[in-house]
């Protein structure tokens, strides 16, 4: 039932960072009898969410896929409204093709019988590995994401207690050991353990906890929002304002305030000081701890993580229109390129920039024609790439890289690109530092390794700091939409009740 705001408290509340988690940190504080002010240094709230537009052309800048809509549900019922209100969700068909380098394609979803179908084209006897892939996927999330999710993981008593599930799960091995125990096409190994790059991690190291995203696919699909998921975040933003949340944007906010250890509020870059009962941060954790607090004031072991935290790869993102359409191109392809484990182990060890890449080619016009003029297309080509800790020089390798992304997608996926192809600019791990403060221009916070998740991760309430919390990619549960925003569910967990007025 929805809480009813009549009963109103005097206590206030300041989310600093308008992503997802920050969002729905706000609306949950805000449903609970807050007064909420949420701040964003960028001129929309979303985060990495924003929208570009150029010529007629609309691009989504972050997130274009959205699993476990009923998170995002839920964030509405808790003011007695739906969702469908104020956005419509769509499946695409397929969910995602996947296009490997000897020129063979596979289509996943949006039915299993349809997934198996292409997967028999492969190798028939994968199909039934493919059924027990999703039977232990579904374990994994009955356990890490319906008991776990939402639950704070700051006593390491509370992780040792979760080691015998962790163990039984095989929580030890890598999301590309869980998925070849299954599958023996090496060509539909790569495809169902692309997970992990989506959320910043290289399917060779990441925990096999994150091998549930393939049921969280199966169980509530794969879904796009008709105008992007910029409309959903004007959705939220909708609902924000209607229940009385004061929103900022355009504002940074430089250093947590702290009276007495005890955050208090926050100051903006411009000098102002807003002051609050409690302060909650949706913003790069190790940036957090390292420039947003006095020195020493958070505890040793936050100091410790900031200070030795490895960071996700970083991403270069092309974002361009075409004056042609491609109607057999699919609304998300997975592009791999010939080489798959190395080349992943070069990107990840942020030794320099491979001349070989993989991509995710993001084509919503296949669901949704307005992002593009009429006989048009629009597109994002995200590239895995080494984050600033290599030190890529990107006004020299961006354009580089941009020609022979450019070349590979024309010869393959995309013929007669290099002709048509207009409106374009790109976004290099730089951009990602100056816009987003993410530290070493990560694409998506800390890396998910299992030494990073969990009670290893940075912990939602922070560390040291009475008054303030963390939410967001670095903090637990971790990156992804259902991750960041299932990290506000623990401020349920976490933040007192507000006083009423009396």
């Amino acid at each position: 039932m929805p809480r009813d705001l009549r009963a109103e408290s005097a206590a206030t509340a300041i989310v600093v960072g308008g992503g997802f988690g920050g969002l729905a940190a706000a609306l949950r504080l805000r449903a609970r009898g807050f007064h909420v002010t949420i701040i964003d240094r960028c001129a929309r709230l979303g985060g990495r969410a924003q929208v570009f537009e150029r010529d007629g052309f609309r691009h989504d800048a972050g997130p274009t896929v959205i699993t476990a809509p009923f998170l995002f549900e839920e964030l509405f019922g808790l003011f007695g409204k739906k969702m469908s209100d104020y956005v419509t969700l769509v499946t695409p068909d397929p969910w995602y093709r996947f296009h490997f380098s000897d020129g063979a394609t596979l289509d996943y979803g949006p039915t299993q019988d349809r997934t198996e179908a292409e997967i028999a084209r492969f190798n028939p006897a994968d199909v039934a590995g493919f059924r027990r892939l999703i039977a232990h996927s579904k374990a994994i999330y009955d356990v890490a994401f319906t008991k776990l999710s939402d639950r704070p993981f700051h006593s390491l008593w509370f992780m040792i207690q979760q080691i015998p599930d962790l163990l039984l799960l095989k929580s030890y091995e890598s999301v590309w050991k869980m998925v070849s125990r299954h599958l023996a096409d090496d060509r539909l190994r790569q495809a169902f353990s692309v997970q992990p790059l989506l959320v910043g991690g290289n399917p060779y190291a990441t925990t096999s906890i994150y091998g549930l995203i393939t049921y969280v696919e199966q169980r509530d699909g794969i879904w796009f929002a008709m105008g992007g998921t910029g409309a959903l975040v004007d959705a939220l933003s909708t609902l924000m304002t209607e229940e009385g949340i004061e929103i900022r944007t355009g504002e940074t906010v430089d250093q947590i305030e702290l009276e007495n250890g005890r955050a208090c509020g926050v100051r903006l870059a411009s000098g102002q000081v807003i002051r609050s009962d409690i302060v909650v941060t949706d913003v790069d954790p190790v940036h957090l701890y390292r420039n947003m607090l006095p020195k020493k004031a958070a505890s040793p072991l936050a100091r410790f993580r900031a200070k030795h935290a490895t960071s996700s790869m970083g991403l270069y993102v092309m974002y361009f229109g075409a004056r042609q359409q491609w109607t057999d191109v699919a609304h998300h392809t997975i592009w791999f390129g010939t080489r798959h484990r190395e080349l992943l182990a070069e990107i990840f060890r942020n030794e320099k920039l491979p001349e070989d890449f993989s991509l995710y080619v993001h084509r919503p016009t296949a669901t949704d024609p307005s992002f593009a003029p009429a006989g048009c297309d629009s597109f994002y080509v995200l590239c895995p790439v080494p984050n600033l800790r290599a030190g890529v020089d990107w006004a020299v390798e961006g354009p580089r890289l941009r020609d022979r992304i450019v070349a590979a997608l024309d010869a393959s996926m995309l013929p007669g690109l290099k002709d048509t192809i207009c409106s374009e600019f790109a976004m290099t791990p730089n951009d990602f530092k100056d816009r987003y403060l993410s530290v070493d221009g990560a694409g998506f916070s800390i890396s998910p390794y299992f030494r990073q998740s969990a009670w290893f991760r940075f912990h939602n309430r922070g560390e040291g700091i009475p008054g303030l919390y963390v939410v967001g990619a670095g903090a637990h549960p971790g990156a992804g939409l259902p991750g960041v925003v299932s990290s506000a569910k623990t401020l349920d967990h976490l933040v007192p009740e507000p006083v009423a007025v009396q």
